[in-house]
Formats: C-alpha cells, sequence, structure tokens
C-alpha cells in the first residue's frame, strides 16, 4: 500500500494534474474530495467527465463512473461476490476502493485515454428489435454500422502510418539532401561543359558518347529481357518434366491395368466419395450443430459457480451409474433373440468404426499429399528464386527498416507489458504470502487461546463435525432422490414396453409382406443395372474414341494456325528488309547529290573518309612529337640546369649581404667602446 500511494502522489505531482500532495496530506483526505480527485482523472482520460460531483446526486455520479470504468476494462480487485461491495465503496468514496483504482488508471493514463476516445465512436448503439422492422430505421442503423466500420479501418491505417516510420521531418530532411545533390550535379556538369568546348570536335564527341550510354542501356535491357526468359524456360521445363511424370504414370498404370480394374477403382473412388456424402459428413456436420447448440444454451445461462458444477457433475454420475445398471439388468436376462441381435449390432457397430477410421485415415493421407505437394511447389520456387536473387532497392530497403523499427516498437511494448505482467505476479505472490502468514498467524493465536481455556482443538473438531454432518445429509438426500427416481423410471419404462408391443404388432404383419416385395423388387433392380452398366459402357467407349478425335483435330488446327502466323510474320520482315533494299538502290542511283547523301553507302564512306583523314593527321601529329622529343627533352634539361645554377648564385648573394650586416655591427660596436 504504501508503494501504491507513493506511486499515486509522484503521478498527481506532474502535468497535467498538478497536485501538490505528500503522503500524509493525501492520506488525510476525506472522502468528497478523494471522489472529487477521482473525477478529475476520470476527466482527464475522458473530458466529459470533467464535472463537479457537488452539482450531481451520489447515484448519478457513481452510474457515470461505472460506466466509464466498464468502457475501460477496469476489473476490481476480488471475485465477483465483491462487486457489491466494490459499487458501495465507490458510492461512499471508500479508501480500499479508490486507491488500487487511482493506482490503474495513473498507471496507463495514454492507453486509457485512447480507449476512451475510440469508444465515443465504437460503442454500439442497441437499437430493439421491433424498431428495426421499419425499413427507415433499419436503413439509418445500417449506414451507422458502415460508418463505424470505416472509422475502424481509418483508425488501423493512422495507427500504422505513426508506427511506420515516415515522418515529414525525414522525408523534408530526403529532399533538402536530394536538391544539395542535384545542384553538385548541375555545377559539375557546367564545368564539364566548358572543359569540352575546349577540345576539337567536341560536338561528335558528345554525340558518339551518347550513342554509346544508349546501347549499354539497351544492352542491360536485354540482358534483363535474357534473364526473364531464362526464367520463364526454367518453369516451363519444370511444368514439363511434371508433365511428363504424370503422363507416364498414366501411360503405367493404363499399361498395367485393366478395363475390369479401372472400374473397380472408379467404383471404390465413387464408393468412398458417396459415403463421405451421404453418411459421413452428414453425421460430423450433425454432431457439429449439437454441439453448437449445447454452447448457445451454455453461453445463453446464467454464470455458474463452483457449488453448481460440482452439483451437475454429480447429477452426471448418478445417470450413468442407472444407465450401468439397467444395461446389467439386461444382459442378465439373457434373451435369444436380443443376444442374436446384439452379436450383429456388435458385428454392424465393428465394421461401421472400421469404415470411418479408414475414411479418416484416407482423407487424411489426401490431404497429406495435397500439402506435400504444396510444399514442393514452394521449395522449387523459392529455390529458383536463391539462384536469381536480385539486389534491393533504396526504396525497398527504406520499407524493410520501417518494418524492422515498427516490429522493435512491438517487441519494446510486449517486453514492457511482460515486465509489468511479471512486477504484478510478483505483489501478488508476495500478497499471498503475507496472508498465509497472517493465516497461519491468526490460527497460532486460535490455538493459544484454546489451549488457555482447557478446550484445545474445539475449532477443528467443529468443522469437521460441521462438515461430516453436511455431507451425510447431501448423502441422504441424494439416496432419497435416487430411489424415488428409480422407480419412478422402472415404471415409466414398463408402461412403455408395453404400449410399444401393441403398437408393433400390426406394423411387424405389414414388414413381412414389406420384404418380400423388396426381394422382387430387388432382383428387377439387379437385372436392371446389369443392363444399364453394359449400355454405359458401350457409351463410354464411343466418347473415349469420339474425344481422342476430337483431340487430335484440335491439335492439328492449332499446329496449322501457329504454322500460318509464322509465315505471315518471316513475309512482312522479308517485305520491310526488301523495302529497304529498294529505297537504298534508289538513293545510291538517284542523279540528285542530296539523295545519294541520304544512302548508307554514301554516309557510312564519308564517315570513312572523315576518320582516315583524322587519323593521317593524328600520325603526323605523333611523328612531329617524336621527332621533337630529344631536342625537347635536352633543352628542358638545360633550363632546368639554369634553374639550379641561378637558385646557387642567389643563395650566394643572401649569405654576404648577411655577413656584411653582421660585420658592419661589430665594428659600430667596436667604435662605441673607443669613444667609451
Amino acid at each position: 500500500m504504501g508503494d501504491q500511494m507513493r506511486f499515486i502522489v509522484e503521478q498527481l505531482g506532474r502535468e497535467p494534474f498538478g497536485r501538490s500532495y505528500n503522503l500524509i496530506s493525501f492520506d488525510s483526505l476525506e472522502s468528497l474530495q478523494l471522489l472529487q480527485l477521482l473525477n478529475d482523472v476520470l476527466g482527464e482520460i475522458d473530458p466529459k467527465h470533467a464535472v463537479d460531483i457537488r452539482e450531481e446526486l451520489p447515484e448519478q455520479t457513481a452510474k457515470r463512473m461505472l460506466s466509464l470504468l466498464g468502457i475501460l476494462k477496469y476489473k476490481p480487485p476480488g471475485n465477483v461476490s465483491d462487486l457489491s461491495a466494490f459499487r458501495q465503496g465507490l458510492v461512499t468514496g471508500s479508501k480500499a476502493v479508490i486507491h488500487p483504482l487511482l493506482h490503474w488508471l495513473l498507471q496507463r493514463t495514454s492507453e486509457l485515454k485512447k480507449r476512451a476516445y475510440l469508444a465515443r465512436f465504437l460503442v454500439k448503439l442497441e437499437v430493439p428489435a421491433e424498431f428495426l422492422q421499419d425499413d427507415t430505421v433499419a436503413d439509418i442503423n445500417r449506414q451507422y454500422e458502415e460508418l463505424m466500420e470505416a472509422f475502424k479501418n481509418l483508425h488501423k491505417e493512422y495507427e500504422q502510418l505513426k508506427t511506420s516510420g515516415l515522418s515529414t521531418a525525414e522525408i523534408r530532411r530526403d529532399i533538402s539532401a536530394m536538391e544539395e545533390e542535384k545542384d553538385q550535379l548541375v555545377k559539375r556538369v557546367e564545368r564539364l561543359k566548358r572543359r569540352v568546348e575546349t577540345v576539337q570536335n567536341h560536338q561528335r564527341m558528345l554525340e558518339i558518347a551518347r550513342q554509346l550510354r544508349s546501347e549499354k542501356e539497351r544492352e542491360e535491357s536485354l540482358a534483363q529481357q535474357k534473364q526473364e526468359q531464362k526464367s520463364q524456360l526454367f518453369h516451363a521445363e519444370q511444368r514439363l518434366q511434371r508433365v511428363q511424370l504424370q503422363l507416364k504414370e498414366m501411360q503405367n498404370a493404363v499399361a498395367d491395368s485393366k478395363p475390369e480394374s479401372l472400374m473397380k477403382k472408379l467404383e471404390e473412388e465413387i464408393n468412398f466419395n458417396s459415403y463421405l456424402v451421404t453418411e459421413k459428413l452428414p453425421r460430423e456436420l450433425e454432431s457439429k450443430k449439437t454441439s453448437v447448440y449445447f454452447l448457445q444454451k451454455v453461453v445463453a445461462e446464467p454464470a455458474m459457480t463452483r457449488s453448481d458444477l460440482t452439483a451437475l457433475q454429480s447429477e452426471i454420475n448418478e445417470v450413468n451409474a442407472q444407465m450401468n445398471q439397467l444395461i446389467e439388468k439386461r444382459m442378465m436376462k439373457h434373451e435369444p433373440t436380443d443376444s442374436k441381435f446384439s452379436m450383429y449390432r456388435q458385428q454392424a457397430s465393428i465394421i461401421s468404426r472400421k469404415k470411418e477410421a479408414k475414411a479418416e485415415e484416407l482423407q487424411a493421407a489426401r490431404e497429406e499429399m495435397a500439402s506435400l505437394e504444396r510444399q514442393v511447389q514452394q521449395r522449387s520456387t523459392q529455390a529458383h528464386e536463391l539462384e536469381g536473387s536480385e539486389v534491393l532497392t533504396e526504396d525497398e530497403f527504406k520499407q524493410y527498416v520501417n518494418k524492422l523499427r515498427s516490429k522493435n516498437t512491438l517487441y519494446k511494448k510486449k517486453r514492457l507489458e511482460i515486465a509489468e505482467i511479471t512486477a504484478e505476479c510478483g505483489i501478488l505472490q508476495r500478497t499471498e504470502e503475507l496472508l498465509k502468514q497472517r493465516h497461519e498467524a491468526i490460527q497460532q493465536q486460535l490455538q493459544a487461546t484454546e489451549e488457555k481455556k482447557g478446550i484445545s482443538g474445539y475449532s477443528y473438531t467443529q468443522e469437521e463435525l460441521e462438515r461430516v454432518s453436511a455431507v451425510k445429509s447431501e448423502m441422504d438426500e441424494m439416496k432419497g432422490q435416487t430411489l424415488d427416481n428409480m422407480s419412478d423410471m422402472v415404471r415409466k419404462l414398463n408402461a412403455v414396453v408395453a404400449e410399444k408391443k401393441a403398437s408393433l404388432a400390426p406394423v411387424i404383419k405389414e414388414l413381412r409382406q414389406l420384404r418380400q416385395k423388396c426381394q422382387e423388387l430387388t432382383q428387377e433392380c439387379d437385372e436392371k443395372k446389369i443392363q444399364y452398366d453394359s449400355c454405359a459402357a458401350g457409351l463410354e467407349s464411343n466418347r473415349s474414341a469420339l474425344e481422342q478425335e476430337v483431340k487430335g483435330l484440335l491439335e492439328e488446327c492449332a499446329q496449322e494456325e501457329s504454322n500460318y502466323h509464322y509465315i505471315n510474320c518471316m513475309k512482312r520482315t522479308l517485305e520491310v528488309q526488301l523495302q529497304r533494299a529498294k529505297e537504298e538502290v534508289k538513293a545510291y542511283v538517284s542523279p540528285d547529290p542530296q539523295q545519294r547523301r541520304k544512302a548508307v553507302r554514301e554516309q557510312y564512306t564519308r564517315i570513312i573518309l572523315e576518320q582516315e583523314n583524322l587519323g593521317k593527321k593524328l600520325r603526323e601529329k605523333q611523328k612531329v612529337v617524336r621527332e621533337s622529343h630529344g631536342p625537347n627533352m635536352k633543352q628542358m634539361k638545360m633550363w632546368q640546369d639554369f634553374e639550379q645554377l641561378m637558385e646557387c648564385k642567389r643563395e650566394c648573394f643572401q649569405k654576404q649581404q648577411n655577413q656584411a650586416a653582421i660585420g658592419q655591427v661589430i665594428q659600430e660596436g667596436g667604435k662605441d667602446r673607443l669613444v667609451l
């Protein structure tokens, strides 16, 4: 309690509360002041509750606070029986109720503010069913629910954007950095332009560099297309391998099997599917419906205590015991007809259980095979992706970093929650230890008091006597109820058996006639089934032959269509090449010089001549440089020697001047001494 009060006083001293309390002044607050302080804290969480409690009735205040605490999902300490005490303590301003409540509210103020804000829009207004019969009210209610769902989605997007790490400050910094890089690039481009303008034929070189860059980009795009085509080829090969494997398996199955075995397999598969559809799945569906019905019934009932559960368990045990007794009595009669029927029933039940078990095993095997096929497909795609992995771009890397940040914040939040739960668990353990110690101390004090009075063990003996008497009374009541119930049940069963025998006598007579008729119809049905099977087999063979013929014709049509498209494409390519050749011949033969210059041959001839002239000039320049290289090197060496010589003369001249200045100073010093 001391730590709790200290935490409350520290939190109330901070913003936005600003209450200058200490432990003594806070503990000495009256009930009305405590309620007003609690109301101020609730008003900080939800501004609608920022009111003066002196202006409203205590019942209204308690109702308002309880409604907000219900929205905030506050669970008062203690069990369900303490709820009335909690409400009474909240009305009277009890410290035992308000102090834990203030501690809980001040621990998670920001989270509760968010929950209270969302409750203003997400707490649904319950409209009675009779009002929803009106079309206008139903439309407004539907619009209200749609707006609520839209608000949920928008709030989720807002929270995701808050935790994504993309803030406006970072975006501004990125934009400013990009602008600086842009300015630097513009300056570099201008400097390069000024430097290039001094070079001869710079326009031509720029054009060649531009063409080179475009060719490199084209080369990169072609390489990317080549990689994509390789991946497509890889997938196509995998598909082809799978199809070939399936074809091989089907061919092996067809080669090794006969029509009778295929028909038998198909019949088994049809029987299995029909069993699933008609027996297994409806039975499972019915069991699920019954379990859902019972669960809904349990949910609709009021909350049950442990004593109610024990009473139900005892009732279930009694009914099970009665059922076992009745089964034993029935088995002791040893009726021959019942024994025969029971044997057949047991065999039928065993067969049905085996059938269900095998059906479940087959279904589980099919599901496992499908899951393994999906895993194989995923592994193959992952292997291909690992072979051709790509480097993340800058945006993708930023998104990856943002995801890591959000996961890190979520991890820190969960870690804090775990720390809070651990601390609360430690507090509860310490409380449990203190209560145990207090209980032991009270027991010791009670024992000491009993020893002083000379009645040692009185309390324990009294508790045991009360417990034994209570158990005895319960057992007597249960025995009386069991005997009455069993006698009533026996009378009812005898009456029901007599009624059933009287009512089933005419039905049994009719059943014999119906059995004879059923046998005749069964024979007729078998004959019709044989005729149907023979007719169906003939039609199936004709249908398979027609399907094969249609499949062959479709393949032939597809092959012819692909040949047509290929020939058409080749024709268009040849026409374009022929047109270009005609234009080239026309431009080359034309007497007009302008048209002749447009010819590709003339253009390449002119370029070759220009390059040859440029090569001649460069060779001549190289020859001149080679011839003048030796004399120029000698002249440069002579200039270097001359420079060293002049540097030595300058140094000697400086040394002479320094020595002359020193001698003059010495002479002037000697003259001064002589004068003195």
